[in-house]
């Protein structure tokens, strides 16, 4: 399927006076972060210490209370609670009428409720629907083999549903309109980083080419096909927008600012007789432009005129519209004239696409169709005029960004890596299959990742699957694809070593400029490893790897310094979109005339959000303005799940010591279970300045004296990536959903000479214990810090970090506060000293430390 993703910008000039920049910035010290605005913003740089950086709120009086009645045009709120629920049921209409009568027959008259039948809630929403740009219909005309065919084009103007959001009062004060250069002190000098869109090297130039004061406004557009119907027979090509002026929490999430679908493009069928002919290629290209075109009439001519909106906030912009465009072309590459036969090739820079050219063998092809063929032929361009051309300063291959979910995710490993590594071993036969899924299978399992019992003989279609399974992949076949058994199946492991690798820097949610250098560095790296595996399959090789995803790393990186984190074009928050879009035609529409039902019932459910939207901002206006009268400051408005480092859950019933002991007299781990922590607590106690109770000397504890036992902990800490706080969820339990689980963590601690170090442990028992008047949060652990000896051959090549844990009866205990994160740990299946592997691609902020020896 062809993915396309297009931006535009809007030249926004904001009426008001500049100030000059400060002669002077405060002093710099470690670890504080310096913004550049744009010079045309007027706007002085500010430096921020870590503890303010990104907690400043725009200035603002008290957030506006839309007014007394959100829920209008629906007479009162149960109404709008009432059809806000059967329409997202999906509720026919004689199970509306029947939940009516239901209804109203117990109804106590408690509140105000006025719906009686299906009619009443259809003419509530019709009423509401006209407070947002409705879908307007249009036909498209193409000639084909001298017959005119008509396809029908749905769209919502882009133009309209830019000023929906600009006119949202809830989100005038999100708009990020100004490009920011950001830097990091690292206690030397600052460090450039990456992440939102105005981030960007592109959101800075372009407003460097608009008048003084002039801010860009950017679309993110998505389409892709998807199938309606299990059988696959039913296809619908819906386009999604989201706006990149709003952060990313915002436009990437569901609610009034995230994405919403604005267009239904048309399906050429597929037809037996002309499917493979170049004519019937550029018919689907013509329809597919000429219908987008229709979607940008509106933003084309505001780029020649400009356009003059008073936003929510009050403040006057003049906006002028550049539209940027991405897309995947059938074209060897669609940014630069890298030929089809050097795909593989990432160090040598080739020319760039222009848009001038396009355009001129466009027109040398309407003149002469021979020389025209053969000029865009060359180039792999077809004569067909590109839509996105209508919108001045335009340029499409500047601005392509690349999707990790197609062009990696399901692309270069899921449909060529991975297929590469059930080739292998399914040529060292079912024996080799069943270890890797066994190995699979037995893989620990870990939050928000997929855990697989098989895969050899599976097929699977869901790129977030094949990411949990690259994330798995090289530590379930390191001892099945070994040198010895396959030369070109461990060649192949060096490969997706490095893929990774380049994976994980690409993925990053903030880039710096060293994280930027090591991605590009590795994609070398990448391109070294797949030349070694392609000679030492020799002639045996069957694929050829010059394709358009192999080729897909080169660019990457300067998408990211243009445009900010690769999540900014990802296309992950799009696929959901097409889940509700096939619920409603299965549950909501007769399978007749289905763009036009499941339009109106998308557009119904968009209202559906900005009305709960604007209730729940009442809801809460309402809720701060009595807790303000009652004096309530104390009340937690955030509604946080905990605070602090650490919180442990899931607590089990006390026990004494001796009946602890007693339960696990034959595991080695909690021999002298009693003594080992008494000793713990009398040199730990006085190292945490907590007195020993009573005045004592030296702690005993009694077999009768009790330990509470908990099998949940969450754990906050500090992304080395983003810097920001992340929670990860751990257990230590004999029997969660059936198997017994117990996770590992990174923690502080010193090592004999009282120096501190950083060491992985197996978490084998959490508990609380009562000293005096303090209650201590403890665990009992087995460390991962035995000596493994000289460096494995096959740790270097397939760059794995491996552990050895100590024998059970060396255990420790350590206070929970000293765990710095979670950590996922695989067992070296290979291994009989128990060996374990760090699953260092789990997420970024274990990736980087690891690249880092944070440890």
């Amino acid at each position: 399927m062809m993915t396309q993703v297009l931006k535009a910008s809007m030249m926004c000039k904001v009426s008001g006076k500049t100030h000059g920049y400060p002669q002077q910035l405060p002093q710099i010290v470690s670890n504080t972060f310096k913004t550049e605005y744009h010079p045309h913003s007027g706007r002085a740089p500010i430096v921020e210490s870590f503890s303010v950086y990104g907690t400043n709120k725009p200035e603002t009086t008290q957030s506006p209370v839309i007014d007394d009645e959100p829920w209008q045009p629906f007479s009162c709120r149960a109404d709008f609670k009432f059809a806000e629920l059967a329409h997202r049921a999906a509720l026919s209409k004689d199970q509306t009428n029947e939940l009516l009568k239901f209804i109203w027959r117990v109804a106590d008259g408690r509140t105000n409720f006025t719906f009686k039948t299906h009619n009443d809630v259809s003419a509530a929403w019709t009423r509401a629907s006209s407070q947002l740009t409705p879908f307007e219909r249009h036909v498209v005309p193409v000639e084909y083999k001298k017959e005119n065919i008509e396809y029908e084009v749905y769209s919502q103007p882009l133009w309209d549903w830019a000023l929906d959001l600009l006119d949202n009062p809830l989100l005038a004060l999100q708009f990020v309109w100004d490009a920011q250069r950001l830097y990091k002190h690292d206690g030397t000098d600052f460090e450039r980083f990456f992440h939102e869109p105005w981030t960007g090297d592109r959101w800075w130039d372009l407003q460097t080419s608009l008048p003084h004061n002039g801010a860009p406004f950017a679309f993110i557009l998505y389409a892709d096909k998807t199938h309606l119907s299990s059988a696959g027979a039913v296809k619908a090509y819906p386009v999604i927008a989201h706006c990149g002026n709003l952060p990313v929490e915002i436009r990437n999430v569901d609610g009034p600012g995230g994405g919403r679908l604005v267009g239904w493009l048309p399906i050429v069928p597929a037809d037996s007789d002309e499917d493979g002919k170049l004519s019937y290629t550029n018919l689907k290209k013509v329809v597919w432009h000429k219908s987008f075109t229709i979607l940008l009439e509106t933003l084309s001519l505001i780029s020649k005129t400009g356009f003059t909106h008073q936003c929510y906030d009050g403040i006057l912009r003049w906006c002028v519209m550049a539209l940027i465009r991405g897309f995947n072309s059938a074209c060897p590459c669609p940014i630069c004239l890298v030929p089809k036969d050097k795909l593989t090739d990432h160090s040598t820079i080739y020319p760039t696409r222009v848009i001038d050219d396009a355009q001129a063998y466009v027109r040398l092809w309407n003149m002469d169709r021979t020389a025209g063929e053969a000029a865009l032929k060359k180039q792999s361009l077809r004569p067909v005029d590109n839509s996105l051309w209508i919108v001045e300063r335009s340029s499409p291959h500047d601005a392509l960004s690349q999707d990790t979910l197609h062009a990696y995710d399901s692309g270069l490993f899921g449909d060529h890596m991975f297929e590469e590594v059930k080739a292998h071993l399914k040529t060292l036969g079912r024996t080799a299959e069943k270890t890797t899924d066994d190995q699979f299978a037995a893989f620990p399992r870990w939050r928000n990742l997929n855990h697989f019992n098989h895969v050899t003989n599976i097929s699977f279609s869901d790129g977030n699957k094949f990411l949990d399974i690259s994330k798995q992949i090289l530590y379930t076949t390191q001892n099945v694809l070994t040198r010895k058994d396959d030369e070109a199946g461990y060649a192949l492991l060096k490969c997706i070593a490095s893929y990774l690798h380049a994976y994980m820097y690409i993925t990053f949610d903030v880039h710096t400029e060293s994280t930027i250098a090591a991605g590009e560095a590795e994609i070398l790296v990448f391109q070294k490893c797949l030349d070694q595996y392609i000679e030492v399959l020799g002639d045996e090789a069957t694929k050829n790897w010059n394709f358009p995803k192999a080729h897909s790393m080169r660019h990457i990186f300067s998408d990211i310094r243009a445009k900010g984190a690769a999540r900014n074009f990802s296309t992950r928050p799009n696929e959901k979109h097409h889940g509700p879009i096939k619920r409603a035609y299965k549950l909501q529409t007769n399978g007749k005339d289905i763009a036009n039902q499941i339009l109106r019932l998308d557009h119904t459910t968009f209202i559906s959000v900005v009305l709960h939207n604007r209730i729940d901002h009442f809801d809460d206006e309402r809720r701060k303005a009595i807790l303000s009268e009652r004096e309530l400051e104390t009340e937690d408005l955030d509604d946080r799940s905990f605070g602090g480092h650490i919180h442990l859950g899931t607590p089990q019933s006390a026990i004494t010591f001796a009946q602890l002991e007693n339960d696990n007299v034959s595991n080695r781990a909690f021999g002298q279970f009693r003594k080992k922590l008494s000793t713990f607590l009398n040199h730990a106690l006085p190292a945490y300045n907590i007195p020993l109770p009573d005045g004592k000397t030296w702690l005993t504890l009694s077999a009768q004296d009790t330990v509470q036992e908990h099998q949940y902990l969450k754990v906050n800490y500090e992304s080395v990536v983003d810097w920001k706080l992340t929670t990860d969820h751990l257990r230590c339990n004999p029997s969660f959903h059936g198997r017994e689980r117990r996770d590992c963590a990174l923690v502080r601690t010193q090592d004999k000479d009282g120096n501190n170090k950083n060491i992985f442990v197996r978490i084998l028992f959490m508990f609380k214990q009562s000293i005096g008047s303090q209650t201590l949060d403890l665990a009992l652990v087995q460390p991962m810090d035995a000596p493994t000896g000289p460096q494995h051959a096959i740790d270097q090549d397939l760059r794995l970090r491996r552990l050895r844990a100590r024998p059970l009866a060396s255990t420790e205990f350590i206070t929970l506060h000293s765990v710095i994160r979670g950590a996922l740990l695989v067992p070296d299946f290979a291994s009989t000293r128990g060996d374990f592997f760090l699953v260092d691609y789990v997420d970024s902020d274990m990736f980087l430390r690891s690249q880092r020896y944070m440890f």
